[in-house]
């Protein structure tokens, strides 16, 4: 049967059952109707497991015509072509290592001069003139390039003949410098600080047997992370690590292999084991020293605040406030304790709280201006949220990754148990957010000459990461706690927090679709939910509200009402094409001056972090120190600048996830729910979704996959032990 070869260019559309449409360039093809495409791209579509832009792919099927979609070559059957040394070079030398060598040149070297091509060329400049067209120009930069890289010119072909891109080659080189041909041979494992585990299994597959003792350790490992990761347990038991290890990687152990495995694994100190508890030993670590810091600190003499009610009263008149008990006891409770919790829902007073301790602490310290920094940190686990502790105390406040010094490439923080921070007061909100490694890290880089206070919602999402620590902090019962129940009503007719509260509590009120000042339910089919908040969002407009004041929060990306399609659809609302705004496509996604996006991951360097959400300022061509596309995104008067490989940094920002919205507020949320979300329609999550809301909320959707969402609790199980070890019960 005809076939194509060539590479994929671009990803259109993938379903979880593999069916894949996508732009291949063709390079080579045994079909005569097909002749004219070479050199250039053409959609197809069938079933493909994993594509890969950097494997060549031999696909056999025919040309048709889509009634919808147009000409497409439809595919049955495909193959990876597997990589001969000769390509391998011709990789190396077409990269942006080897000045003046595109492919096209790249090829033409290879074919006169075969495999060894780089040795020929460092032993003698004049081998490149046996080579067609050749001028003297390009030869002599091709050979400077090759000498000025001749270190890692072997390695980088050897990594390449391996199955690593050029990228991921170079990236390793730079990283474990003269390690690289040891480990490569040895343990490419070692590799997964900077290359995916699932990637580097794959190659060890193609190059060394599948049942070998390094292989199974190693992905026993993984096995034990990607459990901590998916579900944010700090531990495991044997049986759910056999099998997600028999399921993700096919491994399949006898009983008592297994069981001697992990006792090897143990004595060689990668795995804790207490009673029937596996821990990876960076997880039990990390449990005890959070443990053995916070008694350490909450173990010093309490401080004493005299005549606190009339100071109080003098700040109540300042700010013109009138703080209920709960809170009066909290604020107390924060300047005299050294530890101090303090948790509520929206609308309970959390940052109104917080601005009172700093003021108090201020004032009874007698701090002067120039010394206010020196004394208190104000820290959050997200950018948006800091801004908005800043926006409510007058103090600078920062991300938790900055005040620590984190460096994104070793994954290190310049802050720590050799380098601490002197602050006396440190104030950290949003809590919830915190997962164990980020926790630990934190408590390693303070003095416990401290006083240290935790606002959250236990009732929150937890955290990304592994680990419920503020809800194990609470559980302990060894902390000064406050919890926050009164709701200060917006208007007569407000209705967010005390919905918020009826979730919380699984207590719906009967007229929780009615309509109230700050909150409506639009009961919609899930097929017109999108048309419905394209319509809420064009009426917003009229009525004057800004971008920046309405945000969509969904629960999930996939699906007509999931949150890649919105984003396209609000783009057009928002920010449609016209001749003026430049665009930049990246894969299936176009980028437009003005959109508003999302950062997804964290970057210090340019103090931007994950849930920051800015505007494409600018999307310009830059020539110097050569030819590329510039994209700069403002985050509040932060200018950053990204190349366009760096756009898997970025999301469009129309609708988020409610995940992603942690830690930030937002004046208008829109949210749509539908039976299509499937198991994401679980009760912290909407909770969480309806607390972001600040001035109003609306819901649209199916009334009874609400209800369904309200009264699903399966997020409730983490596996972790922190409050037992700060108990002395493990």
């Amino acid at each position: 049967m005809d076939y194509i070869k060539g590479k994929i260019r671009t990803k259109i559309y993938q379903n979880d059952n593999g069916f894949f449409v996508g732009i291949f360039k063709i390079k080579e093809t045994s079909d005569e109707a097909m002749q004219d495409f070479l050199n250039k791209t053409i959609t197809i579509s069938g079933v493909i497991l994993d594509p890969n832009e950097e494997e060549t792919y031999i696909l056999t099927g025919e040309y048709i015509r889509h009634e919808r979609f147009g000409y497409q070559y439809k595919f049955l059957n495909y193959e990876k072509e597997k990589p001969t040394g000769e390509d391998a070079v011709i990789e190396y030398l077409s990269s942006p290592l080897i000045k003046g060598c595109g492919e096209k040149t790249a090829r033409k070297i290879v074919e006169t001069l075969g495999e060894n091509a780089i040795d020929l060329i460092k032993e003698n400049v004049s081998n490149l003139y046996l080579v067609p067209n050749m001028s003297e120009k390009k030869a002599a930069a091709i050979y400077s390039s090759i000498l000025a890289h001749s270190s890692s010119d072997d390695l980088i072909i050897e990594l390449k003949k391996f199955g690593f891109s050029m990228n991921e080659s170079t990236r390793i080189i730079n990283k474990f410098k003269d390690n690289t041909g040891i480990f490569l041979h040895e343990n490419l494992y070692l590799f997964k600080k900077i290359i995916d585990f699932k990637k580097l299994d794959n190659i060890y597959l193609k190059n060394f047997a599948s049942d070998t003792p390094l292989r199974k350790k190693e992905c026993l490992l993984e096995t034990m992370r990607n459990i901590s990761d998916s579900v944010g347990d700090i531990y495991s038991y044997a049986e759910e690590i056999y099998e997600t290890l028999k399921n993700n990687f096919k491994i399949i152990l006898e009983k008592e292999e297994f069981t001697n495995l992990l006792e090897e694994l143990i004595k060689n100190n990668y795995i804790v084991k207490t009673h029937d508890r596996y821990y990876l030993k960076e997880n039990y670590v990390e449990e005890h020293d959070i443990a053995e810091a916070l008694l350490k600190i909450n173990n010093l003499p309490k401080k004493e605040i005299p005549s606190f009610d009339n100071s109080l009263h003098i700040l109540e008149e300042s700010l013109q406030v009138t703080y209920n008990l709960d809170q009066k006891k909290a604020v107390l409770n924060a300047l005299e304790n050294r530890i101090t919790i303090i948790s509520g829902g929206p609308g309970t007073g959390k940052t109104t709280i917080i601005n009172a301790i700093t003021k108090m602490y201020i004032e009874i310290n007698k701090l002067a201006p120039i010394e206010i920094l020196s004394h208190i940190a104000l820290l959050a686990p997200t950018g948006r949220a800091a801004k908005k502790l800043a926006e409510s105390t007058h103090i600078p406040a920062m991300t938790i990754h900055r005040y620590l010094k984190w460096n994104k490439d070793t994954n290190d923080f310049g802050v720590n148990e050799y380098n601490k921070n002197n602050h006396a007061l440190i104030i950290v909100d949003e809590v919830s957010m915190i997962d164990t490694h980020l926790f630990a890290a934190l408590l390693k880089g303070i003095n416990s000459n401290i006083q240290l206070i935790l606002v959250g919602d236990t009732f929150q999402l937890p955290s990304v990461g592994a680990g419920l620590v503020l809800n194990d902090l609470v559980k302990s019962n060894l902390f000064s706690y406050n919890p926050l129940e009164h709701i200060y009503r917006q208007s007569a007719n407000s209705y967010i927090a005390y919905l918020a509260k009826e979730i919380k509590e699984h207590n719906l009120s009967e007229n929780f679709t009615q309509k109230h000042d700050d909150y409506n339910f639009l009961e919609v089919p899930s097929s017109n939910i999108t048309n419905i908040i394209k319509e809420i969002c064009d009426k917003s407009l009229e009525k004057g509200l800004k971008l920046d004041d309405i945000q969509i929060l969904a629960p999930m990306y996939k699906g007509e009402n999931g949150i890649d399609n919105l984003n396209v659809k609000l783009q057009e609302l928002f920010n449609p094409p016209v001749k003026e705004k430049k665009g930049i496509k990246y894969f299936d996604i176009t980028y437009r001056e003005n959109d508003k996006v999302l950062q997804l991951v964290n970057n210090p360097d340019c103090n931007v972090y994950n849930g920051d959400i800015g505007y494409i300022a600018k999307i310009e061509t830059k020539l110097i120190p050569k030819k590329k596309e510039i994209i700069t995104i403002d985050f509040d008067g932060n200018y950053v600048e990204y190349a366009k490989e760096d756009l898997y940094m970025i999301k469009h920002a129309y609708a988020i996830t409610i995940h992603k919205s942690q830690g930030s507020e937002f004046a208008h949320v829109i949210m749509p729910i539908s039976k299509n979300y499937y198991k994401m329609l679980y009760n912290k999550l909407i909770y969480t979704g309806v607390s972001r809301a600040k001035k109003s909320l609306v819901i649209v959707g199916e009334k009874t996959a609400f209800l369904m969402a309200v009264n699903n609790n399966f997020s409730e199980t983490r596996k972790t032990s922190l409050c037992e070890v700060l108990m002395h019960k493990i």
